[in-house]
């Protein structure tokens, strides 16, 4: 009997607190700068010989790369990621389509920005760039911040929590449970990517908790 009146009662006070408690959110966003670039050029030629589209697919492809050359990229940062051929015939006649991938990966984010500026300098050199050739930048460091933006969105849901209890004649008490939300890293001016468009080095990171404070 004493040790179930005292769970009894115990478990009162559990219900009673919780029936003292607010549920709040808090929001912490940080603006950032991508440090890492990766650009996949697609480009291809068409024609009724093999050999000769093969041909001008190896010179654009020394255009191209002549091309990061002059802007100071390392070779080591572009590398080939595929090739194809398809061929199809239309009345009687047997046209081929050679495509090679070339990708870029750099974290000198200023060069990037400075080649992709330049893409249609390929164009009038004769390559012809394939709908998605377009930069990529990626913020690869969301790991290092992520502790302090916790804690700030957790600060921020405790102001929310002590304006809720002043305006109804209480203290804010512990932090009897909380829930992180998912990072998410966007354009920070809402840049998107496109064909001919670069997307934007610079990123918004967020991040929403969610914590149940007691009310004293």
């Amino acid at each position: 009997m004493i040790v179930g009146g005292y769970l009894l009662g115990n478990g009162l006070l559990r219900a009673k607190e919780a029936e003292h408690a607010v549920t709040v959110r808090g929001l912490a966003e940080r603006d950032v700068t991508a440090d890492l670039a990766t650009w996949t050029i697609s480009y291809a030629t068409t024609s009724t010989d093999l050999a000769t589209a093969q041909e001008k697919v190896r010179q654009d492809t020394a255009t191209i790369e002549k091309f990061f050359a002059d802007l100071g990229f390392p070779g080591a940062e572009l590398q080939p990621t595929g090739a194809n051929v398809a061929s199809n015939t239309y009345e009687g006649v047997t046209s081929y389509t050679v495509r090679q991938r070339l990708s870029l990966r750099t974290t000198d984010i200023d060069r990037a920005q400075k080649a992709v500026s330049r893409q249609f300098d390929l164009v009038n050199r004769g390559v012809f760039l394939e709908e998605g050739s377009a930069m990529a930048y990626s913020f690869t460091k969301l790991n290092e911040i992520k502790p302090e933006m916790v804690a700030e969105a957790t600060r921020d849901a405790r102001s929310s929590a002590e304006q809720f209890a002043e305006d109804s004649g209480t203290g804010v008490g512990a932090i009897s449970d909380a829930t992180q939300g998912y990072f998410t890293i966007e354009a920070r001016d809402g840049d998107v990517g496109g064909w001919g468009v670069s997307d934007t080095p610079f990123k918004k990171v967020r991040v929403v908790t969610t914590v149940n404070f007691l009310l004293n």
